[in-house]
């Protein structure tokens, strides 16, 4: 019993995996979280970018855009990039996951008002 749920643990990690491949995340296993032996389909940053789209969503309903708000967390995992990118300093995954859902907050922000301003521009 316990090795057939085992088996079917690692088909769907498999096919999960799979869609992370196509979201284009690298999935470096270094930079990624592990859950019960498995690694995430996504790394840390992309871990964090994907909740921040999911936070951006019910807060822009809420509370509207916020243009500064945006530019600033795009800026926040962009220059976590840079930083590692120009071996300045090593990221940890907790700061690539946290600058993760900055950035996807900011993206998300950003892409749901370009839609509204398409929006009301084509419907008004």
């Amino acid at each position: 019993m316990k090795i057939s749920i085992r088996k079917k643990h690692d088909e769907m990690w498999k096919k999960l995996m799979r869609v992370g491949e196509y979201t284009g995340c690298h999935q470096k296993p270094e930079r990624s979280f592990f859950y019960h032996g498995y690694q995430f389909p996504v790394c840390a940053r992309c871990t964090g970018v994907i909740i921040g789209y999911l936070i951006a969503i019910p807060c822009y309903l809420l509370f509207g855009f916020h243009k500064k708000l945006s530019i600033t967390g795009a800026l926040i995992m962009f220059a976590d990039w840079a930083i590692q990118q120009s071996k300045i300093k090593e990221s940890t995954n907790k700061r690539r996951f946290l600058t993760g859902i900055a950035g996807g907050f900011s993206i998300m922000s950003i892409q749901i008002k370009i839609l509204s301003m398409i929006k009301n521009k084509l419907f008004s």
